[in-house]
């Protein structure tokens, strides 16, 4: 299990912006599960309006673990300006865009079936129609291939 580490990425724009997330907290939940938030420091925008991620893990009643993740970001509504008396208002949260990925697995799978449907569902959702070597650490990585979670 790896120690909790910021997680650094870039985004989709026409010219990527590479986003931190600061390890946050490991939180073990009263019904088994694991659940680690990470949120972005971005000194330009209010605590509201910073990205976070989410990832956790649970072992259901069913004998199948669920590892889920999480990714949130927030985007603030654009400020026109002032009105006639001079006041312009404090920047709010529009809306927030999420993607959520959720796995399912036996607990009689193994690493290496796990390792082949994160990486195919990743290739497919990226586009990759060529041989790549899966990413094989990393939080996202170890919770659906391992089943661990950041300590």
């Amino acid at each position: 299990m790896s120690a909790m580490a910021n997680i650094v990425a870039y985004d989709g724009a026409a010219t990527p912006v590479l986003h931190t997330f600061v390890a946050g907290a490991v939180v073990r939940n009263t019904d088994g599960s694991v659940t680690a938030y990470w949120k972005e420091a971005n000194v330009s925008v209010p605590d509201i309006a910073q990205g976070k991620v989410q990832i956790s893990l649970a072992l259901q009643k069913s004998g199948i673990y669920r590892a889920n993740t999480r990714v949130d970001i927030p985007v603030m509504e654009a400020i026109a300006g002032n009105n006639s008396s001079g006041y312009t208002a404090a920047p709010k949260v529009a809306f927030i865009d999420t993607v959520v990925t959720t796995g399912y697995f036996s607990q009689r799978d193994t690493i290496t079936g796990r390792r082949l449907v994160r990486q195919l569902s990743t290739n497919i959702m990226n586009g990759v129609s060529t041989s790549v070597t899966p990413v094989t650490t990393g939080p996202i990585a170890e919770l659906f291939d391992l089943l661990q979670m950041p300590s």
